[in-house]
Order: C-alpha cells, then sequence, then structure tokens
C-alpha cells in the first residue's frame, strides 16, 4: 500500500472544504470560499498562512521575474489553490504544479468549489 504524504493535512483541509461547500454551495467569487476554508481550517487546529507572495526565477537570473500567489500554505508542508469555476481543467492543474516548484513543496490540494458538488484534486512532485 502507497502511502501518502501529509494525508492527515490534506485530509483535514479536505474535511474543512467539504463543510465550506456544504453551507455556502456554488456560485460565490473565490475569496468568499477562502475567508470561509480560513475559518473552517482554523477550527480544526490548521496552522496555514495565506496569500504568501512568492518570487518567480528564470534560469540563472539573479533577480525575480515576478511573483506568484498561492492561496494557502498549510503548516509549511500543503499548498492549497482554490477555484471557483464550473470545473477543473488542465490550466488549472498546471498553475498549481507551477506554484508547487516555486513554493518549493512536494503536495497542493486544488480544490474547486463552483461546481454542485465539491471538487478536488491532489498533486505531487
Amino acid at each position: 500500500m502507497i502511502e501518502l504524504k501529509h494525508k492527515d493535512i490534506t485530509g483535514l483541509i479536505i474535511g474543512a472544504s467539504f463543510e465550506v461547500h456544504k453551507f455556502l454551495g456554488n456560485g460565490f467569487q473565490e475569496v468568499i470560499y477562502q475567508r470561509a476554508l480560513s475559518w473552517e481550517m482554523g477550527q480544526v487546529g490548521l496552522e496555514y498562512m495565506r496569500e504568501i507572495s512568492q518570487d518567480i526565477f528564470y534560469k540563472d537570473l539573479p533577480d525575480p521575474i515576478g511573483t506568484r500567489r498561492a492561496d494557502f500554505v498549510v503548516e509549511n508542508k500543503v499548498l492549497v489553490e482554490l477555484k471557483a469555476v464550473k470545473a477543473i481543467d488542465n490550466v488549472h492543474m498546471a498553475q498549481t504544479l507551477n506554484y508547487l516548484k516555486a513554493y518549493r513543496l512536494k503536495v497542493a490540494l486544488l480544490i474547486n468549489f463552483g461546481s454542485i458538488s465539491l471538487d478536488f484534486r491532489r498533486l505531487v512532485l
């Protein structure tokens, strides 16, 4: 059996996300879900940072070429990217994988609140 990295943390995040979706449903802007998920993660004792700006570097250039902000970094181990769209597509997964590389983390959750049922993907580098 394969052991999932950080499954205890991702399990709590997914549970908190289901609680948010159960209460709010779909149809709100992403920031509404982000604020609600912040509260729910705090309720289950998860430590997180929200919208941390991360420099993006290119090859050997000494200075960053820009910055990106992931929605959450939880317990300094799991990146969480939220969406409020009809369906997750490959562009969203590519964006999340790029964030994982930029933040130098191994595990991410891509969570979509925009569909009728909560949808999420667990991505690992």
